[in-house]
Order: structure tokens, then sequence, then C-alpha cells
């Protein structure tokens, strides 16, 4: 069954391949769950999707990884809607992400910090583990997440809008629903803002990993390789 070699693997050529990636995807968006977790827990204010994500749990009374999974499947409609490329983990990611967050609350792991003080190192912590597992994540080659999708669908269409203004916007938009139901806004949320994307691109550079030479697989040419290998 493991019989196979190392472009099998990077190309997800083989059932087993692609199965062993969607393990390695699984894995990786679960300990992303706990840097989410920690961000949340810093208590200084969200990131601008869990900012939506938790005034979408308050408002509604639902957990957060079920109000998590409703945006991020409504968000993965979304890409289908604009021909997006969709691959497997991307529905790993709608579901593990916010179920890992829920059960890191159920055990009360990391207690709310009470000040900046603490706040801030533990949301900066948060931020480096989301860096290292989205680079194990994008290595399995099956897709990016639905948010990352939306963003390159939205700034393909915007002409010559730059995708960084296409971002701003996107994460304002988020930021302003959340706010207005009842998630958490402050400090935390500017620090995620702006300082996810360069401390992810520090961790990818620090395994020597090039997002942009990664061919992910759609859904279904993945499903494709499993019916005929069947």
């Amino acid at each position: 069954m493991f019989d196979m070699d190392r472009s099998d693997l990077r190309q997800n050529s083989t059932p087993t391949a692609i199965v062993l990636h969607m393990l390695l995807a699984a894995a990786s968006l679960f300990v992303n769950g706990f840097g989410v977790y920690l961000t949340i827990q810093a208590n200084i204010g969200a990131g601008p999707w869990d900012v939506l994500n938790l005034g979408f749990s308050r408002s509604l009374g639902i957990l957060y990884g079920t109000a998590s999974i409703a945006v991020s499947l409504t968000i993965l409609l979304i890409d289908i809607l604009l021909r997006e490329p969709i691959g497997l983990a991307m529905f790993i990611d709608a579901v593990v992400v916010g179920k890992a967050v829920d059960f890191f609350n159920m055990i009360r792991l990391v207690p709310p910090c009470r000040s900046p003080l603490t706040g801030i190192p533990v949301m900066i912590a948060g931020l480096f583990i989301m860096g290292y597992t989205q680079y194990a994540y994008m290595a399995a080659s099956l897709g990016c997440g639905p948010r990352d999708t939306l963003l390159v669908g939205l700034a393909k269409r915007a002409g010559r809008v730059p995708i960084g203004a296409v971002s701003i916007t996107l994460l304002s938009a988020a930021t302003l629903i959340g706010w207005l139901l009842g998630g958490p806004v402050g400090i935390g949320t500017l620090i995620c803002a702006f300082a996810t994307g360069p401390i992810m691109q520090l961790a990818f550079t620090s395994v020597h990993f090039d997002a942009t030479r990664i061919r992910h697989q759609r859904l279904s040419d993945s499903l494709r390789v499993v019916l005929s290998r069947g």
C-alpha cells in the first residue's frame, strides 16, 4: 500500500498519497486551531475573521466551531460560484480548525489573559503556530483555505485594484460585521491584521518553503485519481 516514489507523493498521483496528505492537512489544521485559540485567549481583540466567527457565536448562542464552519462553508460556496479551484483540503479546513478551537475551549487549556502585557505575547505565539502549520497544510497540495481562495478570486475581478487593497477591504468587512454582532475588537485585531502576513513569511522562509511553487490538486482531479485506482 505504501510502495510509492516521491514524485507520486508530491503530485498526489495515487490514492495513498492523497490519503496521507489529507491526514497531514487535518493534523496541521488541528494544531492551527490551537494557534487560533491562543489568539482568542489573548483577550485583547480577535483577528478579523475570528471577530466575525465570535460575533455569530455570541449573537446566535452557538459554539465558536459551529459558527466558524458556517462562515467557512458560506465562503466556500462563494468560491465555487466564482469558479475558483476547489481542493479536498478546503473542506478539511472548513471543519477542523473551528472544532479544534472548541476542543481547546472545552478542556480550558489556557485561561483568558487579563492584561495586554500577557495577552500580546500569547497572541504572537498563536500567530507563529498558525504560520508554521499553514506551511504544513499548504505542503499537502490539496488546496488553499476558503478565505485565501476568496481573496484571490476577488482580486482577479477587481481589475487594477491591488490585492493588498482587496485584502484590507475584505478584512474590514469581516471585522465590521463581526463587531456589529458582538465580536471582540481591540489592539489584537490590528496585530492579527498586520502581523499575520509577515510572521507567515518568516515561518515559510525559515523552512525554505516557497508557496508559489505549490500546484494544488483540484477536487475533481483528486476524485479521478481515487476512483481510477479503486
